[in-house]
């Protein structure tokens, strides 16, 4: 490893090779890597949304309006698809929102049996913060990579995905 650091899935890799030579443990390397790193992210993001007083499925429907762009609206069979949860869900979600004021429901003007679902002010104010905020966080976990090192991994990482978001 010639003065690479060495983490914990080194040593769970290590480990097996020496319990399991006739298996191929390979893939521990990176996918274990992966794994880890994602309890990580899931930590940094929930601190996040904490600080903001909001929990991750809030976060994930008023982003999903803030990236819609003005007026920050759209409807619940949209949010529904961002987000990928069920309408009963989507339906919870909504009320909740509305209720902390974050949200807003008004009809479809193109479809009367529709409905809108904006961002209030405070919604925008909020989920603006803690997006800063979790990209913040972000950024100190990908501080180890170079900017070159950070493109090259997401060009890897985008490789493995895509296939699952097709």
């Amino acid at each position: 490893m010639n003065g690479e650091p060495r983490d914990e899935v080194d040593r769970l890799v290590a480990a097996w090779r020496t319990e399991r030579p006739d298996l191929d443990v390979e893939p521990l390397q990176v996918l274990s890597r992966v794994s880890r790193l994602a309890k990580h992210l899931d930590r940094a993001r929930r601190a996040a949304f904490a600080e903001h007083d909001l929990e991750p499925w809030e976060f994930d429907v008023l982003t999903a309006l803030r990236r819609a762009g003005k007026p920050y609206e759209l409807s619940p069979g949209a949010l529904i698809r961002a987000t990928l949860v069920t309408s009963g869900t989507m339906t919870n979600r909504i009320d909740r929102l509305a209720q902390a004021s974050l949200v807003r429901r008004r009809p479809d003007p193109e479809d009367r049996r529709g409905v809108l679902v904006s961002l209030t002010e405070s919604g925008l104010a909020r989920v603006d913060a803690a997006f800063a905020d979790l990209l913040r966080r972000e950024h100190a976990l990908l501080a180890a990579l170079a900017p070159n090192d950070q493109r090259t991994l997401s060009a890897l990482l985008r490789t493995l995905l895509a296939p699952f978001d097709s």
